[in-house]
């Protein structure tokens, strides 16, 4: 199976053997961050440097600034890898190592938009904002998510594009320094604690013949036993329906979904039309329509009517695969079967060609291992034992 790395400019930029290392594990391609979020990363071979810290969501290369002249919605540059156009770098070298370049864009998550502009962000059911996550209801979000894609997605040397966060994002994040476990949201109260009511969205909400105060309310009725620790965490849609009433649930979802789907037509007919023919597009996604993330639940088959395939997140057991990869069997299009690679984060590497198979029987036809850069040195040993085996 054809088998990509993710990978950040600053794990090459500097490094000048980083390409070939890369290359040495058996993989074709590198998924290589273009615009990302914030985040503090170890480059733990780099022969200068041991951490980044990227303090804020921005993007990897120069913007164009014609695109963005006069806009309040800008993306933002990066300024922690020492170069003039970090993806180009790392990207040029990557390709000189015989390997394939698709770029990675992440999206609806953006904490420093969210400072300065705090009116594009998420407003749940109690008034407060997710500085995190924009929403994507509203015009001005859409306009600038649309066309950070199209010039993000298509730099110089890249195939194709992979689209992390094309969708809702809502309350589960890691922001900061995170203090929220002291009470255990299950699957449904994520989902209503990342419903939207700014004002687009309650005029969303009005299109579907709710009103949005009582739907608020009802909202907070629905989570007041989560708070009071008299309820069990509910999983699932219908958890959902069992918290806020199938209707009410129905209706939230139609509105959510019909903007999701919305903004990831517009996002891949840009991102086409400014790349050309032989382009592929992949959107990280999960086949519940109702979860925000960074993998945005979609309906499988729509979504593969518009896109190429989908990159889908498989770390875990068996049945974790099966759950995420059976929606889309047989669909046709791409099925990157995402593993994480980074015992410390979580992943497997030990079990990887096991687990690459399992996901084959499922329907993958690609993988995709995260991440080669944050991965220690016996983490990718047994990347290139399995990928040789």
């Amino acid at each position: 199976m054809k088998t990509s790395v993710f990978l950040y400019p600053w794990d090459v930029v500097g490094d000048p053997g980083a390409a070939e290392r890369v290359a040495a594990l058996g993989v074709q391609q590198v998924t290589l961050a273009a615009a990302y979020h914030s985040t503090r990363a170890l480059t733990p071979r780099h022969p200068a440097r041991r951490i980044v810290t990227a303090e804020h969501a921005a993007v990897l290369y120069p913007p164009d600034a014609d695109r963005w002249a006069g806009r309040t919605l800008r993306p933002y540059p990066q300024s922690w890898v020492d170069a003039v156009d970090a993806y180009a770098e790392a990207a040029e070298a990557l390709a000189g190592a015989g390997l394939d370049v698709h770029s990675w864009v992440v999206l609806a998550h953006n904490s420093r938009m969210g400072a300065e502009h705090p009116q594009t962000s998420v407003v749940n059911a109690y008034g407060d904002r997710y500085p995190w996550a924009p929403c994507i209801a509203q015009p001005e979000v859409r306009a600038y998510l649309v066309d950070l894609a199209a010039e993000a997605a298509v730099r110089d040397g890249a195939r194709g594009t992979e689209l992390e966060s094309c969708g809702w994002y809502g309350f589960a994040h890691l922001h900061a320094h995170d203090k929220i476990a002291g009470v255990g949201l299950g699957d449904a109260a994520q989902y209503l604690m990342s419903l939207c009511f700014c004002p687009d969205c309650r005029a969303g909400y009005g299109g579907q013949g709710l009103d949005a105060e009582e739907l608020g309310r009802a909202v907070r009725r629905a989570l007041e036993p989560v708070w009071s620790g008299t309820g069990a965490p509910e999983a699932g849609w219908g958890g959902v329906e069992k918290l806020l009433g199938a209707d009410l649930a129905a209706a939230t979802l139609r509105w959510r979904t019909g903007v999701a789907r919305g903004l990831q037509e517009s996002v891949v007919a840009a991102v086409r039309a400014a790349a050309g023919t032989g382009f592929q597009v992949l959107l990280h996604a999960d086949p519940a329509p109702y979860r925000s993330g960074a993998n945005v639940g979609v309906d499988p088959e729509h979504i593969l009517s518009v896109a190429d395939g989908v990159v889908l997140s498989c770390t875990g057991d068996d049945a974790a695969r099966e759950a995420v990869l059976g929606p889309f069997a047989g669909r046709g299009g791409v099925l990157a079967a995402n593993l994480t690679v980074v015992r410390g984060m979580g992943g497997s590497p030990g079990t990887l060609a096991r687990d690459a198979a399992h996901a084959a029987s499922l329907g993958a036809n690609e993988l995709r291992l995260y991440h080669a850069g944050l991965a220690s040195g016996p983490d990718l040993a047994a990347v290139a034992a399995a990928l040789s085996g």
